[in-house]
């Protein structure tokens, strides 16, 4: 039970009230450590409550240390997309709404900096901010970080992808009087993120989240053989126009998701859709309208669909395959969160089978291939593409050719043959 974890009863309230019963494991691992001030290097999967773990402690620490004076932000929570600011910003508010004198605000690209500024000058506690906007407003001075008291960056993996390495480490160098930094990402695999540990946290206790049974979701995995685009078309139509309650399609790049777009409407399937790039004012009507159901269907490339947090979504669907198996994982995630059913279908060409045993050595479950009785595939399933043997002969004479010209090269500057 959340009272279980020392927090105060507006905070208990306000969690009630978005319809948390108990802690999920993430925050039950999360919150304890955080409230006793520790550095935090967490994993957990989508859909289990990761939000509410950081917010949650850091709201009761503005209950029990709240602001003597005017100033700048105390806690400041970096998120790689609009999308995502956005969505946790609305969650500070709600966590929050029992504690008045906690002001939370938000800053993203694609919005005017007149209004940013008006919000800066502001006593905010805690601000939500997507990297590249908030360090333009540091370099132009309209922003402080000297009161940073705990430092957040969610969804660091996907800031890793999408190069604001460089940015966050700059500001975290701002707000280098901060006490406590909390770095979330789906997962602590890799390089990037170890280096990202080393440079932002001080001793951080390692926190990785396995979902209850409860919390995780069972998504249905599957995949349709199509002979060419055209029957392509006709199996996405057939999905959509029959088994999808809502959904997501993934195509590879912003030209494919233009095609595809008209082709849908020219069938009367309505549809909203996110690419890179597009006005933040027309990103937010899209996403509204999906959100709230007023259209089903959303077709969205990978970069603009970061950050997408939307519950009850049935259907993801891979129109175009993605290049490696972890952006498969980060696109099904969408669906068979917080505990529902959900369905991930790929439709896949001969020129993508390539990707499908990746996926399954990745994903360590094999995907099952249906069948439309009215669409059937003409062709056989194609065979990945094999990686061709190098004879013994091939690989001697390549090492006896790289050693001649580095001999070659020795010799023009000068140098005899290495000894």
């Amino acid at each position: 039970m959340f009272e279980q974890l020392e927090l105060d009863d507006e905070l208990i309230h306000a969690v009630t009230d978005l319809g948390y019963k108990e802690p999920t494991s993430i925050q039950s691992l999360v919150i304890p450590e955080a409230m006793n001030g520790k550095d935090i290097l967490a994993s957990a999967p989508t859909g289990t409550g990761k939000t509410a773990a950081f917010l949650l402690p850091v709201c009761q620490f503005l209950l029990d240390y709240p602001r003597r004076q005017p100033g700048s932000t105390r806690i400041l929570i970096l998120t790689p997309t609009r999308e995502l600011a956005l969505q946790i910003f609305e969650q500070a508010k709600a966590i929050s709404k029992y504690a008045p004198h906690i002001t939370c605000g938000v800053i993203t690209g694609g919005i005017n900096y007149g209004t940013d500024r008006d919000l800066l000058e502001s006593n905010l506690d805690i601000l939500v901010a997507t990297p590249g906007r908030l360090f333009e407003h540091i370099e132009k001075e309209s922003f402080d970080c000297r009161d940073i008291e705990c430092l957040i960056l969610d969804e660091a993996d996907r800031m890793l992808d999408m190069g604001f390495s460089p940015i966050v480490n700059q500001i975290a160098a701002e707000a280098r009087w901060r006490k406590q930094t909390m770095l979330f990402s789906a997962t602590l695999e890799g390089s990037g993120i170890a280096r990202f540990s080393d440079e932002l946290l001080n001793d951080p206790v390692e926190l990785e989240a396995d979902s209850s049974r409860k919390e995780k979701g069972i998504i249905h995995q599957w995949i349709h053989l199509a002979d060419n685009a055209n029957h392509k078309l006709d199996l996405l139509i057939h999905i959509l126009s029959t088994q999808v309650e809502t959904a997501i399609v993934f195509v590879k790049t912003r030209e494919r998701l233009a095609t595809l777009v008209g082709q849908l409407q020219a069938v009367d399937i309505d549809c909203v859709w996110l690419q890179g790039e597009m006005p933040q004012d027309k990103r937010n009507t899209a996403m509204e309208r999906f959100r709230t159901g007023e259209v089903k269907i959303l077709v969205a490339t990978d970069v603009a669909a970061r950050g997408i947090d939307v519950d009850n979504i049935s259907h993801v669907i891979n129109y175009d395959m993605p290049r490696t198996a972890d952006v498969y994982v980060h696109r099904i995630g969408r669906t068979g969160r917080a505990g529902n059913k959900g369905t991930a279908i790929s439709i896949v060409e001969a020129h993508d089978i390539g990707v499908v045993p990746k996926i399954e050595r990745y994903t360590e479950q094999a995907l099952k291939r249906r069948v439309i009785a009215a669409l059937r595939p003409v062709n056989k399933e194609a065979k990945p593409p094999t990686k061709k043997k190098i004879s013994n002969k091939t690989k001697k004479a390549v090492i006896k050719a790289k050693r001649t010209a580095k001999i070659k090269s020795r010799k023009k500057k000068g140098r005899g043959p290495k000894s």
